[in-house]
């Protein structure tokens, strides 16, 4: 079986405009995050992820509280022509429905994403939620970051970022690995 410590990779240092993190770094935040939310005493009945972004966070607080997670797509990025800059901000999609394997949305739900940017899609994910899903009693926002410029606080955060640096998350490497280039990146992997 492969290690994974083949597969990681030290990222670069970051800066004020650039915040590199790590595999280890991202899920030491992830359970600073649950720490946080546990400390706080507040109970919640089902935990609602925002795809993509909060997928990983909402999966892993999923199995640390055991409770029922929930998915809903959003999205407000969009490529840039040019492929080296940062993908920009755009109008925010939110999906019609929502997927979680038995029963809907109700009581009280802890919406995760991993970070807060704008403040926009929180805004407007909650205003989504209350129109449409009337048996939830109570949401609580949950992100890894949260960037000082926000329009909207989350009610708990592992860290605030003084400035507005872009987050390099640890899996956006994937985002430029194509299925045709698995098997030579697989080669290389095992020579090591």
């Amino acid at each position: 079986m492969q290690s994974t410590s083949k597969l990681s990779v030290v990222p670069p240092a970051s800066n004020e405009k650039d915040l590199w993190v790590s595999w280890d770094g991202y899920h030491r935040l992830i359970e600073r995050l649950a720490l946080q939310v546990h400390e706080s005493g507040w109970k919640f009945d089902q935990i609602l992820c925002l795809a993509r972004g909060g997928l990983r966070p909402g999966d892993l607080l999923s199995r640390i509280f055991d409770v029922q997670l929930a998915i809903l797509s959003t999205s407000s990025y969009r490529e840039t022509a040019d492929a080296q800059s940062n993908p920009q901000r755009g109008e925010l999609d939110i999906a019609r429905n929502l997927t979680l394997s038995k029963g809907t949305l109700s009581g009280k739900v802890l919406l995760v994403d991993d970070l807060i940017d704008s403040g926009v899609t929180l805004d407007k994910v909650q205003r989504h939620l209350s129109h449409n899903f009337g048996a939830v009693t109570e949401v609580k926002s949950a992100v890894i970051w949260c960037k000082a410029g926000a329009s909207m606080r989350p009610d708990f955060c592992a860290e605030y970022l003084v400035g507005d640096p872009w987050i390099h998350q640890p899996f956006e490497e994937y985002d430029a690995l194509h299925p045709h280039m698995l098997s030579a990146r697989l080669r290389r992997h095992d020579a090591e």
